[in-house]
């Protein structure tokens, strides 16, 4: 027994040696049981360290990408290092500006895509461990069947200029050069901010036109901006938006006319203070056949809005088919013009009928004033200017004369592609 205990020693002392040269070859030497095992397992060898990782690169769109929406999401991103380099050319050879974020994981582009454009963007970057990887993608933009533009106007046809006041009825006109089929789609589209905030609504007059009004007149001071952000939009049947627009105005003093025909006067109020009083003479009615068709010759009741003036106009009845050499046909050169109908009514200087004015109706619809009054009209009125005409005869005005007050806020909204469908 004596000897079986030193020969177990003898064996650890030799093991221990062995196991500091050997390692776990020593595993498996006779003698070396439990003990040998425990000091092998204890004592392994070290592994090499794992190889560096290259960092994870995303890019967008996914190569081959084809007839790509021009706002489609082009980015490179990556995790785990950072961008080194980005580049995206088109196959013009138009290199696309760009940005990087701060901390050099991401970059976009910084001007829009184009429609029918093969891109091909390179990316690369670098690891936290200072390997690289590189990746590339190429794709296609549509190319629509058509294009369509839209122009920020007032009704009458006129650009919006940030530059001069605008009145408390001022109406914004949306008007497209192509027929839109997918109206909702271009009037979410259409935004209108004011500050102070107002209610307000688009009301489609046409396949090509959308009118905006709040509920009820601006209040003096308010700003309107209005973005039509339609490049890239799909309007259906092959259309997409060409360029984006964009009008900003300022609402200026409340001017309201109220041309009465039971006292045959315009009285006009500037923020609600009357500071005019001027006879006219309106429409003097009735229906005449002429050359093969119909004529009113009323002016129709109805709120207006000023749309333009001008120092002097001709006005030249064939322009809306009465002929100039009929009984009731014209072509006169009018001072001091004042328009507030999208077909010809003006608030004008006609001195030839100042005997009328204030007691007798003789023109062909527009509101006759005499020179004083004219002149001083004019340079008193701002585009939006509201006109209101009452008590006269004839049919009412109508939304395509610039009559959008006319409708009833109920009805307008009705007009809206976003409204609910019974």
């Amino acid at each position: 027994m004596a000897f079986s205990r030193r020969a177990s020693t003898a064996c650890l002392v030799v093991g221990a040696l062995l196991l500091a040269v050997l390692g776990s070859d020593v595993a498996g030497l006779p003698g070396c049981r439990d003990g040998c095992k425990t000091a092998t397992a204890a004592a392994q060898v070290q592994l090499p360290p794992a190889p560096p990782k290259p960092p994870l690169l995303g890019i967008a769109p996914a190569n081959g990408s084809a007839d790509l929406n021009p706002l489609s999401r082009v980015s490179a991103q990556v995790v785990g290092g950072s961008l080194t380099n980005v580049s995206l050319v088109d196959d013009y050879g138009n290199t696309l500006a760009g940005a990087l974020s701060p901390d050099g994981t991401s970059w976009q582009p910084t001007v829009p895509l184009k429609y029918g454009r093969t891109y091909t963007m390179q990316v690369a970057s670098q690891g936290a461990s200072g390997v690289p990887l590189a990746r590339t993608t190429t794709f296609t933009t549509a190319s629509p069947n058509n294009l369509t533009q839209v122009y920020l106007e007032t009704p009458g046809g006129l650009p919006i200029h940030d530059d001069i006041k605008y009145g408390i009825g001022t109406i914004i006109a949306a008007r497209f050069d192509e027929q839109i089929t997918d109206k909702a789609a271009a009037e979410r589209n259409l935004v209108v901010t004011t500050n102070p905030p107002v209610q307000g609504s688009w009301y489609w007059v046409d396949d090509k036109t959308a009118h905006w009004r709040p509920a009820k007149y601006y209040a003096p001071g308010t700003t309107v901006s209005v973005a039509a952000n339609i490049f890239g939009l799909k309007f259906g049947d092959g259309l997409y938006g060409d360029e984006n627009a964009r009008a900003t105005f300022t609402i200026g003093d409340a001017h309201v006319s109220i041309a009465d025909d039971v006292t045959k006067t315009v009285s006009v109020f500037d923020n609600g203070k009357l500071v005019r009083a001027m006879p006219t003479s309106m429409g003097q009615g009735g229906y005449q056949t002429i050359a093969g068709r119909t004529f009113s010759f009323w002016t129709p009741p109805g709120v207006y809005t000023v749309i333009d003036k001008a120092e002097s106009v001709t006005m030249d009845s064939s322009t809306y088919g009465l002929p100039v050499a009929s009984s009731m046909g014209y072509k006169v050169k009018i001072p001091y013009a004042t328009r507030i109908s999208t077909d010809g009514i003006y608030l004008h200087q006609l001195n030839e009928t100042r005997w009328a004015q204030g007691n007798t109706n003789v023109s062909h619809g527009c509101l006759n004033l005499n020179g004083e009054n004219a002149s001083w009209f004019f340079d008193f009125s701002q585009p939006g200017d509201v006109v209101e005409v009452k008590n006269t005869g004839g049919p009412g005005l109508e939304i395509w004369q610039n009559g959008d007050w006319t409708v009833p806020w109920g009805e307008w909204l009705k007009g809206s592609a976003l409204s609910p469908k019974p």
